[in-house]
């Protein structure tokens, strides 16, 4: 008898397939949508900047260790902290 676990995937459901495939191999050829998309990132960069202006909002942010540097670690944008990749996602998704 093995204590080996099998390392098989199974398949995705058919919405996921369907989900992937629209937004791998749809072509975009409106202007407006990709202007909109464009706003619209300006619009999150332009909060998520503002927002560091907020003492509340800055004491969530940066490294668990004060002063930690990542050598090659991912940059948050507006701060000078580069933290390691799984931090920095914790950092910009609150």
């Amino acid at each position: 008898m093995s204590t080996q676990e099998l390392n098989i995937r199974p398949e995705f459901d058919r919405e996921i397939v369907d989900i992937v495939d629209y937004v791998m191999n749809y072509d975009i050829t409106s202007k407006v949508a990709y202007d909109t998309a464009h706003y619209c990132l300006l619009d999150t960069l332009g909060c998520g900047l503002e927002a560091l202006e907020y003492p509340a909002c800055k004491k969530l942010l940066g490294p668990i260790v004060p002063g930690t540097v990542v050598p090659n670690g991912a940059r948050v944008p507006g701060t000078q902290f580069q933290l390691d990749p799984y931090r920095q996602l914790l950092t910009l998704a609150r």
